[in-house]
């Protein structure tokens, strides 16, 4: 069938605005993350004037300007305004992107994911439906300018550099299976995106919580154990899924190329990945293995997962080079 352009448009202007408006949100949660940062830092000068006027050690009262609980509860009330302005910004943000998704499909009479550039767009998307979740569950919004400055940058990428004019998809990729294997590894790795930057910060954190000189800026992110659990419960989503995607893939690869594996670029850095994040729930569930060393782990497969997103799709030559980009 051909290709609805007028849909086609639709969907480019949704991804743009989209984009548009997830930049918007952007700065709305940093505003959020300096008034709340303000205002928590007034609070704890306030409760050390109060800790030294009870009786505690004069050193403590130091040449800091007077704070008023008022001017603190301001601070933080302004804080929590803005990054309420953020989150609705981000709602609508996820429901143009969803329609930049579901205009492309119905454009192309298929699955809005096959080439770079929609698969970007399917990812990104699964990846803010994602951290919308987790805002929800934890005290982590403050966060959301820093969790969304990737997706933002990975989507001008997709929107330009990788961006594909709207068409049916080459033979090979004519299958169900396409359904089935990509949106299993789009889901996936849209969720991997969090619990990787969450791991980040929690490397930051932690060191900042065992030397206050070190990275500074961590102490305005949440505690370590907080972003632990972040990471840990999004990869136990993302983990079973990206396990399904594999498993579909050699199946697909079976029926396509006669066999289950055959160590294609794309298929070893997939099962390299695979290895990583199964090590990081093994040794994030074995009480010895929490922590640093687990976070390490973790963002070690997040940076296999972008590699695998960008160098082997766009560099490497294989039986998966189905970018559709040039």
């Amino acid at each position: 069938m051909p290709v609805n352009e007028t849909l086609s448009q639709y969907s480019d202007w949704s991804y743009t605005t989209a984009t548009a408006i997830y930049v918007l949100a952007l700065v709305f949660f940093l505003i959020e993350q300096s008034f709340g940062a303000k205002g928590r830092q007034a609070a704890e000068r306030t409760r050390v004037r109060e800790l030294a006027g009870a009786g505690g050690p004069s050193t403590t009262e130091v040449t800091t300007e007077p704070v008023t609980p008022a001017r603190s509860s301001g601070r933080r009330d302004r804080a929590e305004r803005i990054g309420r302005m953020g989150a609705a910004l981000l709602v609508l943000g996820v429901l143009l992107h969803f329609s930049a998704l579901l205009l492309r499909g119905l454009a192309t009479h298929r699955v809005p994911w096959g080439n770079m550039y929609e698969y970007i767009m399917a990812v990104t998307f699964i990846a803010v439906v994602t951290w919308l979740l987790v805002i929800r569950k934890f005290a982590v919004r403050h966060l959301s300018g820093f969790m969304l400055l990737p997706i933002v940058i990975l989507m001008f990428i997709g929107g330009t550099l990788l961006y594909t004019v709207a068409a049916p998809v080459v033979p090979a990729l004519q299958s169900y299976w396409l359904v089935i294997h990509v949106s299993a590894a789009a889901t996936s790795s849209g969720i991997f995106l969090v619990p990787g930057i969450a791991s980040i910060f929690y490397l930051f954190r932690s060191a900042y919580e065992r030397n206050g000189k070190f990275a500074r800026f961590a102490s305005k992110l949440p505690a370590a154990d907080v972003l632990d659990r972040v990471a840990y419960r999004t990869t136990i989503l993302a983990f079973p899924l990206f396990t399904f995607g594999v498993l579909c893939g050699a199946i697909w690869a079976e029926s396509a190329w006669g066999r289950f594996w055959g160590w294609d670029p794309k298929e070893t850095t997939a099962f390299v990945a695979w290895v990583v994040y199964a090590a990081y729930l093994h040794s994030r569930a074995t009480a010895g293995w929490r922590g640093t060393r687990a976070a390490v782990i973790n963002t070690l497969g997040f940076a296999v997962t972008v590699f695998n997103l960008f160098f082997v799709n766009l560099v490497t030559t294989g039986l998966h080079s189905y970018a559709g980009v040039g």
